[in-house]
This record gives C-alpha cells, structure tokens and sequence, in this order.
C-alpha cells in the first residue's frame, strides 16, 4: 500500500483560514440550555481525540518507508505520553501570544471520559504476515492505545475507529477479506456487548453490519464511523441506513452530536483524478480518490435535523486544521504519529476545543489551534 500522505500539499485556494491558529465561534442558534427547556441530560464530558497513529511495527522490523515516515514505536509513546499527562494541565488561555477564549481558559484539563481514534490504527491492514494470524501492528496499536497502566500505554478508554490503511489490504487468495475481517473484529470485540460477553469499552447501539456504534456521556451523544457512514468499500454495507436511525432514536431531543470519521473536507481528502497530471490532486475533475461530492451529500442528508456540534476526522496528517464546510464545525489534528491530538470539552455551555502535538518524550504539548463556541440560551 502506498503512502502519499506525507507529500500532499495544501491548495493555494487551501486551507488558510481554516488551519489557522486560534477560531472563535459565535454563539450556536437554536440549542438551549435552560434547565426549563432541556429535554436530555445534563453534560459534563472532556475526551481526547487521535487520528492517523499507523503502528508499523511487523514481525521482524517496521512495513516499507515506516522509519523514514517517523512512523516508529518511540513516537507513539511520545504521543502516548502527552496524552496521559494532559489532564494536569490547564485549557490554554493563549495561543502563540492571542488569546483562546475558550470558555474553560486558565481552568485544570482533568482526567479525559476517554480517547476516540478516527481511523488508520495501522500503517499496512493490522501488520499481517503472508498467512491468516493475528497482525503485529495490530497488536503495537493495542499495547499502546488500549487503557492500562504504566507510561507505555493510554490511561484511559479507547474507542477504536478504522480508516483506509486498516480496510484497503487484500489478503491472499482464498482469503482476501482476512484483514478487514480482524481489524473489524477488533472493534466489535471492543465495544460489543454480548449475552455472555462484555467488552472493555461498552457502547450503547452496536451495528453488527457496518461496526460502526455511538454512545453518549450524559446529554451528548457521540457516533464512531470509521472510513465515513456511507463507505461501501470492499464490499462494506453502507451505515447510513443505521445512522439515520440512530440520531433518530438517540439525538431527536435536540441534544450535542460529534462524529467522528476518517475522511474530512479537506483539500486531500476530497482529491479527484487529473488525467493532465495522471494523480489525484485537488484540482482534478476526475473520480475521486477517497470519497465523493455523492458520499458527501448522502452524509449532510442523513445529519440534517439534528444538532451536530462538531465533525472529528484524520487522514491528512502534517497540518492541524479547524474549520466550516456545509455548515459543519470541522477538527483535524496532526498524525499521532507525529504528536498530534485533539482535547475537547462539552458542557451545558458550550463546546471548546484544542489541537496539540507532543512537545518531549515526558508529556509536555503545544497547543497549536482553539476553538469555542457558545450555546445560546
């Protein structure tokens, strides 16, 4: 599997505005949050976000380029690292010398709900050998990115997202879909409740069909969907029947939605075929390379109604960005692999978020980016 992620470029049209250091929302129309009015549960939930962790390691060294990619063990404990020690730390009241206003400026982190991956957990389809076994990257990505003790993994729980380095491998003849399989495994064992079972990190509506499951922390509702709801990949079913009917069941009372993906709106993300160039660039108006304007479309469709308050993706992986497309507040934090994370905090309030990266190997970060937004009364 090639990796052209490290060599994309932003547009020229780009991202400037959008991978700016510091964006302050006005106040969100139409969300109460008068004890009278509201309809859920109150909301108290700060959590950690990564994307783009690619552990690398296989049974005898790293998959191809992985070591000149920065794609090593040390750099996941970097990251690791930076997240356990967040929660001593306090929401930045400034950024690179501009102020934040984030509504929990200068107050302590605290301990985070959890960690949600958005997608490509390993570099090469889980680090499988030649024949059906369990995948050394696979296991890299548990013993660092699975709740435990010690500095050498996550302190808190994980919820486990795919993106396309984890489905697109086929396996060998006659087992082709062998990969998708134990990356898809791995999830639902995570997250599926059973009648005899009960997973590490129990979600509240697991979909058997697509594994992609949501969970709420109080009054906000959370939805995990891997590549994106309506991927129909290697044969995948697409998750839009089930997501319409979950924020239908879940999210109909008005109540916070974050969705968590691996695919954004960003210019590499949404790259097209340029037949004058033969690549996939932003300026192509061939097929698209990730997913489609139609994919895109089929999603809005399936959100509108409800109140997202924030989309979290990965995939493009130097460049933090928060930023609006079709009227979605959109957050991408730098590759784990390269230090990057998301920390976000929901209240009745309103809604702050940072992205960072790991500053040392000890825990220290760098805040790069913030966000807040403030619910109307």
């Amino acid at each position: 599997m090639v990796n052209r992620h490290s060599f994309q470029r932003l547009s020229r049209r780009g991202f400037l505005a959008g991978a700016t250091g510091l964006a302050t929302a006005c106040a969100l129309p139409g969300v109460a949050r008068s004890q009278a009015t509201r309809r859920f549960p109150a909301i108290d939930a700060t959590f950690l976000f990564v994307a783009d962790i690619h552990a690398c390691r296989m049974a005898s060294g790293l998959s191809p380029n992985c070591l000149q990619e920065g794609k090593t063990d040390a750099a996941l404990l970097r990251n690791v690292a930076a997240l356990n020690a967040i929660g001593e730390k306090e929401w930045p009241a400034e950024i690179a010398g501009a102020p934040t206003g984030l509504l929990s400026a200068g107050s302590r982190i605290g301990t985070p709900r959890g960690l949600v991956a958005g997608g490509d957990i390993t570099d090469d389809g889980g680090g499988q050998i030649t024949e059906p076994s369990e995948g050394t990257q696979l296991l890299q990505f548990s013993q660092r990115y699975q709740e435990g003790v010690g500095p050498d993994r996550v302190h808190v729980p994980v919820y486990v997202g795919l993106g396309n380095h984890d489905l697109d491998q086929n396996g060998p003849p006659p087992h082709v879909d062998w990969y998708r399989r134990e990356m898809r495994d791995y999830v639902e064992v995570n997250h599926r409740t059973g009648v005899f079972f009960k997973p590490p990190v129990p979600v509240t509506n697991y979909d058997v069909e697509t594994d992609c499951y949501s969970w709420d922390w109080g009054g906000l509702h959370l939805v995990q969907t891997h590549r994106f709801a309506g991927d129909t990949g290697h044969g995948a079913d697409s998750a839009l029947p089930w997501l319409k009917q979950d924020l239908a069941t879940y999210a109909a009372d008005g109540r916070p939605v974050i969705l968590f993906q691996h695919y954004g709106w960003d210019t590499f993300s949404t790259e097209r075929w340029d037949p004058a160039r033969t690549t996939f660039d932003d300026e192509g108006a061939g097929a698209p390379h990730w997913w489609s304007d139609a994919d895109r479309q089929g999603l809005l469709a399936a959100l509108a109604g409800y109140n997202i308050v924030g989309v979290f993706h990965g995939h493009q992986h130097p460049t933090p960005m928060i930023y609006r497309r079709d009227g979605l507040d959109i957050f991408k934090p730098k590759a784990a692999f390269m230090g990057g994370f998301a920390l976000v905090k929901v209240t009745d309030e309103g809604i702050d978020a940072v992205l960072g990266e790991a500053a040392d190997d000890h825990g220290a970060v760098t805040f790069t980016n913030a966000f807040t937004r403030r619910w109307t009364i």
